[in-house]
């Protein structure tokens, strides 16, 4: 990449910050916040001056774009990117600060309350010397996936402004991927593509293309509220029953004890009081039959335990699957992986090929019989303060993305 270009990767991706698109928990429509629409019309704006073809933005908030093959005979990559920061922490006006050459050490964020060390953070020192983009320690950062967007774009005005070979390019900028709720508005039917890649990872090099099987598990349990004074043989308490019953589940299966390919069950909610509790749980596993042993075990362990219990009303357990492991579509189109592989190797990178221990856009899309790969942003620290990326891994983001096009109209 030029030195213009370059700058203008940097200043692309400082503007799309800018927008506030946090998505909203517990949405029923999407977008779930304004600001992803607004970011989405302004995208539509930039899509139509570069000169791409079909853009459509749907009333949900998903904004899709052609770009024509100058090749003739070219297959159709999709390129996916999505609108939204994390609900984790406060996306409202974020106040980016650059770094260049970093020179190593901690990094004070903003005022200097928050840091960002190589103690907590070892990854920094393989970042020495590159020009790193954070936060000012009040939100996060907006990577998570403004850069894939920045990427993806800065890629497209470098191709129109170019002779450089190319296949056909399907562009989507999709809304609440971190909730879960857009893609269920995608038109898979109208983004036609002999597989596409999800511009959404994190350090460079990363390639994925597995995931976890995931589902969640609503247990609620019923108390009898007495006055305490008078409690005695009449108090069923659900905030204590609702302790026991986690008991019964696995100590070592949980997020903060896995790795991997290891899967888990997350309390991640604890809500109520005497009278009526809900346990919130995520159950994860990469392997399909052991995720359907996992809410197995759930459903009898809620059996066994009124069978033990003399409870008024029975504790009630809800099974909800969320996503599936995206492997299954993506081995049946291998040509997916091995050309961004092949890519990555061509731009001088180290492909790392590793499971997504999460989801993405590209979960659904495989479930839909579309093979959607994860390729590297270059940010790190997602949903947190802590969150930053090198400029330098945001070009080799763009790199990655124009070495793909290129490989994918090569005549054998």
């Amino acid at each position: 990449m030029s030195t213009y270009e370059r700058n203008y990767l940097l200043e692309r991706f400082l503007n799309y910050v800018s927008f506030d698109t946090q998505a909203k928990i517990g949405a029923k429509y999407s977008p779930s916040s304004p600001g992803q629409l607004k970011l989405a019309k302004y995208l539509a704006q930039e899509l139509q001056a570069l000169g791409l073809k079909e853009i459509n933005l749907s009333p949900n908030g998903i904004l899709t774009a052609y770009l024509p093959s100058n090749v003739m005979n070219a297959p159709t990559i999709g390129l996916i990117a999505h609108l939204d920061t994390s609900p984790d922490c406060s996306g409202k006006n974020v106040n980016p600060e650059v770094i260049v050459n970093y020179r190593g050490g901690d990094i004070a964020l903003g005022l200097g309350e928050q840091f960002i060390s190589p103690v907590m953070f070892p990854f920094m020192h393989q970042l020495i010397g590159k020009t790193l983009i954070v936060t000012d320690g009040t939100t996060l950062l907006g990577a998570d996936n403004k850069s894939g967007i920045a990427e993806i774009m800065t890629a497209l005005s470098i191709l129109k402004n170019s002779e450089q070979a190319h296949c056909n390019i399907r562009v989507a900028f999709t809304p609440d991927e971190e909730i879960g709720l857009g893609m269920q508005f995608f038109q898979i039917d109208k983004f036609p593509c002999d597989w596409a890649y999800t511009i959404d990872g994190g350090a460079v090099g990363e390639l994925e293309y597995e995931n976890f099987n995931a589902g969640g598990a609503t247990v609620t349990i019923f108390g009898n509220g007495i006055h305490p004074g008078y409690a005695k043989d009449k108090m069923i308490n659900a905030l204590t029953l609702a302790c026991e019953f986690q008991q019964l589940l696995p100590t070592d299966e949980v997020p903060e004890k896995t790795a991997d390919k290891q899967g888990f069950f997350h309390l991640n909610r604890f809500v109520g009081d005497i009278n009526k509790v809900e346990l919130h749980y995520l159950i994860r596993d990469f392997d399909s039959d052991n995720f359907e042993q996992r809410k197995t075990f759930l459903i009898n362990a809620v059996a066994q335990f009124n069978q033990q219990k003399d409870l008024h009303k029975p504790i009630q357990l809800e099974l909800q699957d969320s996503y599936k492991n995206m492997y299954n579509c993506i081995r049946q189109v291998p040509q997916s992986i091995a050309l961004a592989d092949r890519a990555m190797r061509e731009c001088g990178i180290t492909p790392n090929h590793k499971p997504i221990r999460g989801g993405t856009d590209g979960a659904w899309l495989a479930e839909q019989g579309l093979a959607c790969p994860n390729i590297f942003t270059g940010g790190y620290n997602f949903h947190s303060i802590h969150e930053l990326i090198s400029l330098e891994g945001m070009e080799s983001a763009v790199q990655v993305i124009l070495k793909i096009v290129e490989l994918a109209v090569e005549k054998d």
